[in-house]
């Protein structure tokens, strides 16, 4: 798939098209996590407002990824994880993408504010034009910090949740940012090890491409003992009880270890990345357990 079929006449794009331009995927861990901040906060919502919200946050999600696959369109084209997506693949058009994104964005943020308040539609907001000005136009194409400043866009989820549920925000769920925020740099950086041939052939500089795949490692190993370090503080902050301490703890001892793993691995082809590809899947269920977690050790402290 070359760039030449961006300009070629699109098919007619049918539904799954559309759902591919959201990023399903990457959508549940966003909801996840929306909903895990919502539930958290010391303030019940009304089920029905409950549900408006996380739509929204879906729907924003949704919103960002159009967009970013509408400006990476050309990107896209060029890397073997990515051709088959709507746009490279010849199937919609961009205009259709681009509109699609728009449309999703405005409603979404006109829904929570009609639903909740004004500071989640606001952040909402933010977290879309975040992940798609700074992080997609600005960054991606820029600076191996990509990653790093864009991880921001997607650690808003759970803030807007309990920006919904009460009306602002306080130390617990600004943690919780800062949780994510560490978070994604580890979890990118493991994928784009064993992608860096397509980061590479398309000319995204991520930092496997730009610094090599030692250093690389470095990096993780540093982020995820400051995320660790994140992801245990409130316990003794006293913001959660045990129940989400030591399943803070143990988590994050895990994660540690296999970035270490991932430390003292030599490979540099796909095939001997295996600590990589291990710590890539945990990352997604670490963060599943670690917000389950904390909500259900919410709901026992109330």
């Amino acid at each position: 798939m070359t760039t030449a079929s961006l300009a070629s006449p699109a098919l007619p794009a049918d539904w799954r098209d559309f759902v591919a331009l959201t990023k399903p995927r990457v959508m549940s861990l966003v909801v996840f996590t929306g909903l895990a901040g919502m539930l958290a906060a010391p303030v019940p919502l009304h089920p029905v407002l409950a549900f408006t919200a996380i739509l929204c946050i879906a729907l924003g999600a949704g919103a960002a990824a159009a967009l970013n696959m509408w400006y990476e369109a050309d990107l896209d084209a060029l890397m073997k994880r990515t051709a088959g997506r709507p746009l490279p693949a010849g199937r919609m058009s961009r205009d259709s993408a681009l509109h699609f994104g728009i449309v999703l964005a405005v409603f979404s943020v006109l829904l929570m504010e009609l639903a909740t308040n004004w500071l989640a539609a606001g952040i909402l907001a933010a977290s879309i034009l975040f992940y798609v000005l700074v992080y997609t136009v600005w960054l991606k194409r820029r600076t191996p910090q990509n990653i790093v400043i864009g991880g921001a866009a997607g650690a808003f989820p759970p803030v807007i949740g309990w920006a919904a549920a009460t009306g602002d925000v306080s130390l617990l769920p600004g943690l919780l940012f800062l949780l994510i925020f560490l978070w994604t740099p580890p979890h990118f950086w493991a994928l784009s090890l064993f992608v860096r041939s397509d980061y590479a052939a398309a000319g995204v500089p991520m930092l496997p491409v730009v610094s090599g795949p030692r250093f690389t490692r470095q990096q993780i190993a540093l982020y995820t003992v400051a995320m660790a370090a994140c992801a245990v503080a409130p316990w003794p902050l006293g913001l959660t009880g045990s129940l989400y301490g030591v399943v803070a703890a143990a988590l994050s001892l895990a994660f540690i270890l296999l970035s270490l793993q991932v430390l003292a691995n030599r490979a540099t082809e796909p095939a001997g990345m295996r600590p990589e590809k291990r710590l890539f899947a945990f990352s997604i269920l670490y963060l599943f357990v670690l917000f389950g977690a904390l909500v259900l050790d919410r709901w026992l402290i109330a």
